[in-house]
Parts: structure tokens; C-alpha cells; sequence
């Protein structure tokens, strides 16, 4: 049973210019026992609110103040700088930033993991549940880019997809058919939720409306990327996995929109800065006010850039060293090694031999090379499943993971 959506307790949005979500009245009934008191069972029972988005696709942006249409627009500017200037260097320095990105998201969702174990779960070797998710992440944003010309719900369902094949694949393939809450400490009911997205029969509409509102091209592309992010966020359309997705979003956009053609930016890192104002502006914009989350969005696009350029300019000073450190003749394993370890800073023969298409003796020979001239270190017992590590692309590496971390004043 349902009322008519209305606004919660009269409450005044930020803005009249654009829609605040309303709320509607759902009614709840625990579905399983879950060994709590027959007390607590009757506690969880009863009506609770659940929003209503508005639809949004049409919508004409509100004005901006022109603090925020500046920053907006500086940001963009400077992406593109960015992605340019770098479009040069090799494979390697996209695809770790783009794994830096994977990194930082799923980071907000407090799923961490030292660079080492990320890259050990990419071989496939021995690694925690958080870096094996991460690497699922990195290859949700790898599909969220390939799909980004097509930018559909098929192709939003298919970011998810990719995210959580491997751990939860009774989520993935459609959207929710239940409920969804956001805090609160309860863990069988929604009633203590801070938040409660909408319910799961609105869920098709909205995400249709959102693709839409995606596939503009009249926007100014900071306000349309914010706004696209929250209105995700608010809808929560799965089960799990929604803010690593709602990021996938992000970079499917940029791609689409021709704002990124070669690197991924780590705007995440930007938002890891300051989580807390990342999901107060979430909260702003479900009460009618965009902005906060546009002025999120363009502080975290400018750390990004100015930690991604550092990490660049890191990696790139281990490349020169290391070219010079080796005395691997031009073209040699081991001098094409060195360029692989930028992408895969533990490696082993076997990766190595398939990357560079020779065969598992060279690749050893390479590597072995390397650990004689001090570039690599061999970890692990015996030859057989022996791992080598780059400790100075690991450094690199943890190092825009603290910067990442580390606070914005202000």
C-alpha cells in the first residue's frame, strides 16, 4: 500500500529551480527471521518513506552561480589539457591511471587494498577479496568506456555486470526487484535508514529517463556529469555495487562526449579527498540543489588532474631511470620489460611471455636480467610460480593513494 508522493514534512528544497525527490509511503514486512526477538520483528513493521526522483531528461539546467560555472568550466578545460598532453605516452600510463581510478572508487565504498595485492590479483596470484574486487572494478570501467557510444540502459546493466560476475552474480542482469536503504545501523529494516531510494517498481522509468538525460548533447558537461552521478545515486537501481557503477558512469560519459579519448582521469581520488562532502552534496541535490555536487565535482576533476600529472611525472622518472640502469640492448626482454612494468608492476614469466609474444625462457632470461641490475625484486619460493616486483612503481603507486587520502584544507 502507497500514498501520493509528496515532500517530506514540509521541508523547504535548496532551490526552487530544480525538483527536490518527494517521498511516498511504502508498507514493510520482514521476510525472514533472522534469529532477532519477536519485539524487534514488530518494531521492523509498518510504513516507511521511500523517494521519489523526479525525471529529469528534459529538465533545463538551473543557472549557476558564476563561482561554479567558472570552476565547472576550468576543470573541463584542463581535462582535456590533460588527456592531451599524455595522449603520447604509452599504453601503460592509461591503464594505470585507469586502475588508480578503480583503486579510489572503490575506496569510498571502503574496499581498500595495497597496490601489491591489486597487482598480484591481476596475475591471478594469492590476494585478498578486496583486491579481487578492484580488479573487477577496473574492468567495469574498461567496459564502461568500450560501451560508451552506445550509452544505454543495456550498457549500464553491462558496467554492473562486469563488476560483479565473480561475487555476486544473482545482482547483475537487470535492475533491483527489492528494496534498498543507506545507513541507519539496521540491517532488516529500512525505518533507520538516512536514505531510501525509490521503490523497486519506479526503479525501469527513472533509469530510462536518466539514459536520456546522459545522452544530451546541448549541457554544459560538468553540471551534466554531476547531475547524471546523483541522479544515479538516488535511484541505487541495484542491489549492489551502485557507487562504483554510478563512477563507471562518469568516465562512459567523458568518453562519449569526446572530452577523454586516451587516459582515464582519477576523479575519484579527487572525491576520496572529501567523502564527507561528497555525500552531503548527494544529500543536497535529493533536497533540490545541484550545486554542491557540481562544485564536488570540479574540486575532485582538479586534484585528480594534479595528482594523476604527479603520479605520470613519478612513473615516468622510474621508466628514464630504469632505461638507464639496464644494460638490456633496445628491443631486448628486458629492455621491453621495463615499459611493462609501468602496467603490471608484479609480473611473472608467464605474463610476460604472452605480452610480449616470446617464449617463457626469453621472458625468464629478461627478468632474471632485471633482478641482477637491481630494477626488479623476486618474491616468492621456488622458480615455478616466483613473482617479480617493481618496488618503485609500487611506491609510485601508494604514493597517489596517500595524496589521494590526504584532505583538502578548506
Amino acid at each position: 500500500m502507497r500514498s501520493d508522493a509528496v515532500s517530506r514534512g514540509g521541508k523547504a528544497p535548496h532551490s526552487s529551480l530544480w525538483p527536490a525527490v518527494t517521498w511516498e509511503q511504502r508498507t514493510w514486512e520482514p521476510t525472514a527471521d533472522r534469529g532477532e526477538s519477536h519485539r524487534t520483528r514488530l518494531r521492523a513493521r509498518g510504513p516507511y518513506d521511500a523517494a521519489v526522483p523526479p525525471f529529469i531528461a528534459h529538465l533545463d539546467l538551473p543557472p549557476l552561480r558564476p563561482g561554479t560555472a567558472v570552476r565547472a568550466e576550468d576543470a573541463i578545460t584542463e581535462l582535456v589539457r590533460f588527456d592531451v598532453e599524455f595522449s603520447a605516452f604509452t599504453a601503460s600510463f592509461a591503464a594505470i591511471l585507469l586502475r588508480s581510478e578503480s583503486a579510489s572508487s572503490s575506496e569510498i565504498e571502503q574496499l581498500t587494498a595495497q597496490p601489491k595485492s591489486i597487482a598480484l590479483a591481476e596475475l591471478g596470484g594469492k590476494s585478498g577479496p578486496n583486491a579481487r574486487l578492484i580488479v573487477a572494478n577496473t574492468r567495469a570501467m574498461e567496459a564502461a568506456i568500450a560501451l560508451s557510444a552506445d550509452l544505454d540502459e543495456d550498457a549500464v546493466l553491462a558496467m554492473q555486470a562486469v563488476l560483479l560476475a565473480d561475487t555476486h552474480p544473482e545482482y547483475t542482469g537487470r535492475w533491483r526487484d527489492q528494496p534498498v536503504w543507506i545507513g541507519g545501523g539496521a540491517a532488516n529494516s529500512p525505518h533507520a535508514a538516512s536514505f531510501v531510494p525509490p521503490h523497486a517498481d519506479r526503479v525501469p522509468a527513472l533509469m530510462t529517463d536518466l539514459v536520456a538525460f546522459a545522452q544530451r548533447t546541448d549541457l554544459p558537461v560538468m553540471p551534466q556529469l554531476a547531475i547524471a552521478h546523483a541522479q544515479f545515486e538516488t535511484i541505487h537501481p541495484f542491489p549492489d555495487g551502485n557507487g562504483r557503477t554510478g563512477r563507471a558512469l562518469i568516465h562512459s560519459m567523458l568518453h562519449r562526449l569526446g572530452i577523454t579519448r586516451n587516459l582515464t582521469v582519477p576523479v575519484s581520488a579527487g572525491l576520496l579527498q572529501n567523502t564527507a562532502g561528497y555525500f552531503e552534496a548527494l544529500t543536497a541535490y535529493r533536497e533540490g540543489s545541484p550545486t554542491p555536487i557540481i562544485d564536488a565535482f570540479s574540486a575532485a576533476f582538479t586534484s585528480a588532474l594534479s595528482n594523476g600529472r604527479q603520479l605520470v611525472a613519478d612513473l615516468e622518472e622510474f621508466r628514464s631511470w630504469a632505461a638507464a640502469a639496464t644494460s638490456a640492448r633496445k628491443g631486448s626482454a628486458g629492455a621491453r620489460i621495463v615499459d611493462l612494468l609501468l602496467q603490471h608492476p608484479v609480473i611473472d614469466a608467464k605474463t610476460v611471455a604472452s605480452l610480449l609474444g616470446i617464449t617463457a625462457q626469453n621472458a625468464q632470461n629478461g627478468l632474471d636480467r632485471l633482478v641482477a641490475e637491481g630494477i626488479l625484486l623476486p618474491s616468492g619460493e621456488g622458480r615455478r610460480n616466483r613473482t617479480f616486483e617493481s618496488e618503485l612503481v609500487l611506491a609510485a603507486l601508494d604514493a597517489f593513494a596517500q595524496r589521494a587520502r590526504r584532505r583538502r584544507s578548506g
